[in-house]
C-alpha cells in the first residue's frame, strides 16, 4: 500500500494526554509455527474491533511483524487500554485466556507489554519527508510552525501549552 509522503518537517499535536502502549511476541521455537500463528492470528481481529470501535479509545497503532512482533499503539487513556482488555464482548479476553492456558509456560512463545501515560507536556515528534506516522498520525499530523523548528523549542511549547492549561483549568475551578 503507497502512503502519501509529505515533504517538510511536520510534528504532532495531540489534544492533551496520550497513553501508549507497546505489545508484542517473540517466537522462541519458531518451529512451532502452527502455534505462533493461532497465537498471532489474534491481533488483526482486535485491531479490525478498535479501529471499528471509536469508543474504545485506541486512537493509532504501527505494527512491525518478525520473529519478534511489535505493535505501538496510542490511546485516550490508560482506563481506555484496561476497559478494552478486561471487556468480555471485545475480541481480547477470550484470546488472552486460551493463550493462559494453553501456550503460557511452554516457552514456545513470549509476550510483553509496556504501558505509559504521557501528560500533554511530555511529548515532543518531528517527521520529516514522511509519511503521517506514529503519534501524528494517531492524534494530529500538522507543518511545523515558525519558532518551533527545534526539539528544544518544540518542547519549550509543550511545556507552555501545559503550564497555560493547567493555570485555564485552576481559574475554572475556582483555585487560585
Amino acid at each position: 500500500m503507497r502512503q502519501e509522503v509529505f515533504p517538510g518537517r511536520f510534528t504532532a499535536e495531540p489534544e492533551g494526554d496520550v497513553t501508549v502502549f507497546l505489545v508484542g511476541m517473540r517466537a522462541n521455537r519458531w518451529w512451532e509455527i502452527r502455534t505462533v500463528m493461532r497465537v498471532a492470528a489474534a491481533m488483526p481481529r482486535m485491531l479490525r474491533y478498535l479501529s471499528t470501535t471509536p469508543e474504545a479509545g485506541l486512537l493509532g497503532f504501527h505494527q512491525w511483524l518478525g520473529r519478534t512482533t511489535i505493535l505501538v499503539s496510542y490511546w485516550r487513556s490508560p482506563e481506555h487500554l484496561m476497559r478494552f482488555a478486561a471487556d468480555h464482548e471485545a475480541p481480547h479476553l477470550a484470546p488472552w485466556r486460551d493463550f493462559m492456558k494453553t501456550v503460557a509456560g511452554t516457552g514456545s512463545i513470549g509476550v510483553w507489554h509496556e504501558t505509559y501515560s504521557v501528560p500533554g507536556s511530555g511529548m515532543e515528534a518531528v517527521y520529516n519527508g514522511m509519511p503521517a506516522f506514529g503519534l501524528a498520525k494517531a492524534t494530529a499530523h500538522v507543518p511545523v510552525q515558525r519558532g518551533l523548528s527545534t526539539a528544544r523549542q518544540r518542547w519549550a511549547h509543550a511545556q507552555a501549552s501545559e503550564r497555560q492549561a493547567s493555570e485555564r483549568r485552576a481559574n475554572e475551578s475556582g483555585v487560585a
